[in-house]
């Protein structure tokens, strides 16, 4: 999500809210997984994926069911988004469950992680996947709210999630959670959002020693700059026009290309994988 430099690659546009709506973009994103072909990875799992309604969370829901798990989705209040994501899990013949609500408030993630338990009977696989992003020229452009409320949304959902989710998953189960190339390389418009995903690298790391052994795996996914509704609600039209023209591969990515990470991490063939962060970025060579 660095600022862009090259050419225009789509129409300018921008939406007013956070995080943004599939319908709104032009053109829309890859996000329904429609070329993947599952094998069986993820059979009878039960995941739960915040931010699944749209985006990376689409796809990786829907890379799930192909995989044979059945999800539960956690969105805000993109209900169109949402519903769609559900028709084409259940079109894979998996159960979708979406559950609306505010992942920056402790007890909804909490509530949240008990009704999908409840109502799909078990709990495999936690995706830490929601986030939300301001921009700004300057750190003292960034209020106190801003700071508190990208912090909620994008790290402490994580941490509250995981706590209510570690009381039903057992040997076995696994946690991704997303982070950024921003984590790692920082952002000069993006320093709170690099901020929450510095935090998750080290969450991710941290909890993953502390979890080895209960046989609990939890690692994260540093996706670049991916074409989703989150981009048009957070920057100007233009430059949402050239939005990762500047990457080695000169162009933005698309959910699909990120999603079978998720898979991965989720599945037995990472085994024995644990504390690591996978990098889909279009060819930025990132340290760490």
């Amino acid at each position: 999500m660095s600022e862009q430099k090259g050419e225009r690659q789509r129409p300018p546009q921008q939406q007013a809210d956070q995080p943004g709506e599939t319908k709104e973009m032009r053109p829309r994103p890859e996000d329904e997984m429609r070329h993947y072909r599952g094998s069986g990875k993820l059979a009878d799992k039960v995941a739960l994926v915040t931010g699944g309604d749209s985006g990376i969370g689409r796809a990786v829901a829907i890379g799930y069911a192909k995989e044979g798990a059945d999800v539960a989705i956690v969105y805000l209040d993109e209900h169109e988004d949402a519903r769609h994501t559900k028709e084409l899990v259940e079109a894979e013949g998996r159960r979708c469950l979406l559950i609306a609500g505010d992942v920056g408030d402790e007890q909804f993630c909490r509530r949240a992680v008990g009704d999908a338990v409840r109502e799909l009977g078990r709990l495999d696989i936690l995706v830490n996947n929601a986030a939300m992003q301001f921009p700004q020229e300057s750190l003292t452009d960034i209020t106190t709210e801003q700071l508190m409320r990208t912090f909620h949304s994008n790290f402490f959902s994580y941490f509250w999630c995981t706590q209510a989710a570690l009381e039903h998953m057992g040997e076995g189960a696994a946690i991704v959670n997303t982070t950024s190339v921003t984590a790692y390389r920082g952002n000069p418009t993006l320093i709170d959002y690099s901020s929450t995903k510095g935090a998750i690298v080290a969450f991710t790391r941290s909890l993953a020693v502390n979890l080895a052994k209960k046989g609990i795996r939890v690692n994260a996914v540093a996706p670049g700059p991916i074409w989703t509704p989150l981009i048009p609600a957070s920057f100007d039209a233009e430059k949402v026009a050239t939005f990762g023209s500047d990457q080695p591969m000169g162009r933005a990515g698309q959910p699909d290309e990120v999603a079978p990470s998720f898979v991965f991490l989720a599945s037995a063939d990472s085994s024995y994988i644990t504390g690591q962060v996978l990098h889909p970025n279009g060819g930025e060579v990132i340290n760490g």
